[in-house]
């Protein structure tokens, strides 16, 4: 087993949060990159530079780090790159006070060029779907090889979803302001994780969540209920997945979101929703796969 393999076998196995975290900051350091708008969006990276592409974007109530296991069993064979979204982390929030999912496609269409990326498989999870999606409605043709969708959040914005709209935003809120980020930390594994998941997994995803900024959730909420997850081009490739077990987008729900896309869907055994902290064995063989698909 090589360094890097082993690196990404012991963030997968750190018992604490602390081990994790060491892990993190030697082998998925962060960096902040200025785009031409003036806005800072904060990534970490870890491969070759000469590798193919794979291009993370986190869900609602993660970040970047999310991705740690999945991205170093993947390093020896890609390079792979995580954002913190904008409002995230140390990225910076998007102007718009009720941003939809174009918005942050346009972040991301500026810092894909800033790394020098011109080509990629980009992936999904839960909220990041929609972004995913709407980047690659509005990319050059060529700069998707592959969409990977992971338990696609399919937004609330299509018409006829006005009740169920009204309902998450005010849920979503209320729970904000009652219990804090860090209440909604502290509980946030029992939602994410299968009942199997390891104590590792349920520390790691409630650090995650523990280090939201409230308008940043504030926003990413706001483009949750507003948007739907957009058609892609006929020319990008689609694929969906989704933990067995997932409560939050169930396995019901992203395969109908994948009929409606047009992609193939398969389930990931042992996971809920956050399947690249539960399940990242299986989640970067799925991505490798994609990689080399045609």
């Amino acid at each position: 087993m090589n360094d890097i393999a082993t690196a990404g076998a012991t963030a997968a196995n750190a018992s604490t949060v602390e081990a994790q975290r060491a892990v993190l900051e030697q082998r998925f350091s962060e960096r902040v990159v200025a785009l031409p708008s003036g806005a800072r969006v904060a990534v970490r990276e870890c491969g070759s530079p000469d590798a193919p592409v794979i291009v993370l974007l986190h869900g609602i109530s993660s970040g970047a780090a999310s991705w740690l296991h999945t991205a170093l069993l993947l390093a020896a064979t890609h390079r792979v790159i995580a954002w913190d979204a904008p409002g995230y982390g140390q990225s910076t929030p998007l102007e718009e006070a009720a941003p939809v999912a174009s918005d942050y496609a346009r972040s991301l269409a500026e810092l894909l060029p800033a790394l020098d990326v011109r080509r990629c498989v980009l992936v999904g999870h839960s909220l990041g779907a929609l972004m995913a999606c709407a980047y690659s409605a509005s990319a050059d043709a060529a700069a998707v090889q592959r969409l990977v969708l992971i338990s696609p959040a399919r937004g609330y914005g299509e018409a006829g979803q006005q009740e169920a709209r009204a309902r998450v935003r005010r849920e979503r809120l209320e729970a904000l302001r009652s219990l804090g980020v860090a209440g909604l930390a502290a509980r946030i594994d029992q939602r994410l994780l299968s009942a199997q998941a390891s104590q590792a997994a349920r520390e790691w995803v409630r650090w995650n969540t523990a280090r939201l900024h409230p308008g940043g959730y504030e926003q990413a909420v706001a483009m949750l209920c507003d948007s739907e997850l957009a058609s892609v081009p006929p020319a990008v490739p689609v694929e969906v997945h989704c933990g067995e077990a997932d409560v939050v987008t169930t396995p019901q729900a992203c395969a109908q979101a994948a009929q409606k896309l047009g992609a193939s869907f398969q389930t990931i055994a042992g996971a809920g929703h956050a399947s690249p902290v539960e399940q990242p064995e299986a989640v970067a063989a799925l991505l490798t796969r994609a990689t080399t698909s045609s």
